[in-house]
């Protein structure tokens, strides 16, 4: 599972131009889930970004979570994390899980966020979107389930 974590101070997806989900200040998730994924996939990363120490505190240091000041997230199912560049020039999705079995693990991450306490906005999975966000730094991180094995 891979997921591009953004800080912003708002976030918002559009599917035909209707807001299906917004949030303030917290994190935009894009997550990819890949075919050799779990739940325990899920539940390391929701529980690492939650955790994640990238809010500014009093003194201008990245040591606070979401956690430490009720903030958001929006995750937005984003397959093409998985795409693989290296032959020719037209990405291969090979590893991205089939829906039947991204859908259950996407709304287990969500499920796990939401556990924490946190409130959390999404995307509809399979649907064309427009994700709106303003970078807050710019923060980005990309975090990837399979390095929790290394």
């Amino acid at each position: 599972m891979i997921a591009v974590v953004q800080r912003v101070s708002s976030a918002e997806v559009r599917i035909d131009g209707d807001v299906e989900g917004k949030i303030g200040k917290g994190i935009l998730v894009l997550l990819g889930v890949a075919r050799e994924d779990t739940t325990e996939d899920s539940n390391y990363l929701s529980d690492k970004i939650v955790h994640l120490r990238i809010f500014e505190d009093g003194e201008g240091k990245m040591n606070r979570s979401l956690l430490d000041f009720s903030g958001e997230i929006l995750v937005v199912s984003q397959f093409t994390l998985l795409g693989d560049c290296r032959r020719g020039r037209r990405p291969s999705f090979t590893e991205a899980a089939r829906p039947e079995m991204a859908i259950p693990l996407y709304e287990h991450f969500v499920t796990a966020c939401k556990n924490f306490g946190i409130r959390v906005a999404t995307g509809k999975f399979q649907a064309t979107m427009a994700v709106s966000l303003i970078n807050d730094g710019p923060v980005t991180l990309t975090l990837n389930s399979t390095e929790r094995k290394k």
